[in-house]
């Protein structure tokens, strides 16, 4: 495993190529960078060899998030930080794990866990392109989902998502059990993050999960009404009827 190190403050860094080396033998650090600008360089040169990058928010000249506006970033991210305000835009970005510094070892092997069963989707995203289905950005559909509650930070598994929906110029996310909580990415770009085998747009304000789906009835001028684990209906647009009954055969 292939691993690039961002971090601008020496003893941290050496904490952490230390932890790395004593007890993660399959870590092999190839790069190490400490500012926005010289990982950008580096992931221009050497982004195509690199599988995970451990990397701290703030660094010399900024914080980590104008590296994913300046160049392609395919390898998964392990985000490291002394704070917790960065939680949300982590995630965001696709992230796979956000570790609060001081990092500890079992949330090392926590994280990078999910790394390698991250990277063993390859052959499966290879497999959907030629089905014709685009895997998103990133390479692998989102799977967790951070919404506020509170001043607490929660996460919310792909599995336990209903439908998202439009309402109000804002997007909401609906979980099976009612929960709504709102959200920052559009319906657009949630439509090309989620697996299309399991979630399907069916108007430009709702996109829903398919187990959440127990019955359609037939509406006049060709629409469709989804009847789902949660009170009320979900119209389906006339334009996406027969994708969408497609869909839920599959």
């Amino acid at each position: 495993m292939n691993v690039l190190l961002v971090e601008d403050e020496p003893m941290a860094l050496r904490r952490l190529e230390q932890i790395l080396s004593v007890n993660f033998p399959e870590v092999e650090i190839i790069g190490r960078t400490g500012s926005v600008r010289d990982t950008v360089q580096w992931l221009r040169e050497n982004g195509a060899r690199t599988d995970v990058i451990f990397m701290d928010v703030e660094l010399s000249d900024g914080n980590c998030f104008e590296i994913f506006k300046q160049t392609e970033v395919s390898a998964r991210v392990i985000m490291t930080t002394a704070y917790d305000n960065y939680a949300v835009r982590a995630f965001e970005v696709n992230s796979i794990d956000y570790l609060l510094k001081p990092v500890e070892i079992p949330a090392l092997r926590r994280a990078l866990e999910r790394c390698r069963n991250a990277l063993g989707g390859a052959s499966i995203e290879k497999l959907l392109s030629a089905l014709g289905q685009r895997p998103p950005v990133g390479g692998t559909f989102k799977e967790r989902f951070l919404v506020k509650v509170g001043e607490r930070i929660v996460p919310v598994a792909a599995d336990d998502i209903a439908c998202f929906v439009s309402e109000n110029k804002g997007t909401y996310l609906i979980t099976l059990d009612g929960s709504k909580y709102i959200i920052n990415p559009s319906l657009d770009e949630l439509a090309e993050e989620l697996d299309p085998l399991r979630f399907f747009r069916v108007s430009r304000s709702a996109i829903v999960a398919k187990k959440t789906v127990r019955s359609v009835n037939r509406l006049s001028g060709s629409k469709l009404s989804i009847v789902s684990v949660l009170p009320g209906e979900i119209e389906v647009s006339r334009a996406r009827v027969e994708d969408f009954l497609s869909w839920l055969e599959k």
